[in-house]
């Protein structure tokens, strides 16, 4: 092969495995840069946080997203410290700003009262409380039973209508109360979050009648239209479905009519007269 030729080729290939090589480290920095450029540090929990705990340094930890920052993500941890955790968090997970109260509202159930909204508790055992199932963030109704006021009405007696619907539960737990002989006991509890009206509403129904929560679907916001109902009504006598009876009819009679025209002969038929 002319050594010419030769020289020109490995002078070529110099060039070639130059560019190569330009071009592999241009695009690894690319790749990196963009690679680094889409993880953000932000501020997370560095371990399991019940509702209600104010947030302290030890409390928090950084984590790392990739892609887009969570809307109200908090990146300082100075912007954190100090605040109530208002539902559970758990550990690695990013705190966002809706899961804390605001600066100085400090921590407990206190703040995590929504704005003008009130927590109203209400005592409940293993029956009223629907067997433990009322956790904060569910959904009930308040069902009240008991005599009405004014004269007695026998003919009803106990009466039972849903007092309150779509109401949040903000929180659920036991209470140390006093017995009538001064003795401490463990008494259930369950804060609704309700307005100003139906704290109200909620604390004479406790007072003056029995009530029961009644669990609803979280996603089922509307509010049904409910009479109520009297102990008289359980004892109604069942009233049974009416069965019409139809009279049997007779097949429908017919006279046939032959007519004569000339050559032609065709036939009619017409219904008889009832009864001829």
């Amino acid at each position: 092969m002319n050594r010419k030729l030769i020289t020109i080729l490995f002078c070529a290939f110099l060039v070639a495995a130059g560019c190569s090589f330009l071009v592999y480290r241009l695009v690894g920095k690319s790749v990196a840069g963009a690679t680094k450029s889409a993880t953000v540090r932000v501020v997370g929990a560095a371990a399991d946080l019940k509702l209600g705990t104010i947030l302290t340094a030890a409390n928090l930890a950084t984590v790392d997203i990739a892609g887009p920052v969570p809307k109200g993500a908090i990146l300082k941890p100075e912007d954190a410290v100090g605040r109530g955790v208002v539902s559970d968090l758990y550990q690695g997970e990013p705190i966002l700003e809706n899961r804390l109260a605001p600066k100085g509202s400090g921590g407990g159930l206190a703040a995590t009262i929504k704005q003008g909204m009130r927590a109203c508790a209400v005592k409940v055992d293993e029956v009223v409380g629907v067997a433990g199932f009322v956790t904060p963030g569910m959904r009930v109704d308040v069902v009240i039973s008991g005599d009405p006021p004014g004269p007695p009405n026998p003919s009803k007696g106990t009466e039972v209508k849903t007092l309150l619907q779509n109401i949040e539960v903000l929180s659920a737990g036991t209470d140390i109360q006093k017995d009538a002989e001064g003795k401490p006991q463990q008494v259930h509890v369950v804060n609704l979050l309700v307005t100003p009206e139906q704290a109200e509403v909620l604390s004479l129904a406790s007072n003056h009648t029995q009530i029961q929560l009644v669990l609803r679907n979280p996603l089922d916001t509307q509010v049904a239209e409910v009479p109520g109902s009297a102990m008289s009504h359980l004892f109604a006598p069942a009233i049974s479905p009416v069965s019409f009876k139809f009279p049997h009819r007779r097949p429908l009679q017919t006279v046939s009519i032959e007519i004569i025209n000339g050559t032609q002969h065709t036939e009619q038929k017409f219904a008889a007269p009832e009864g001829r």
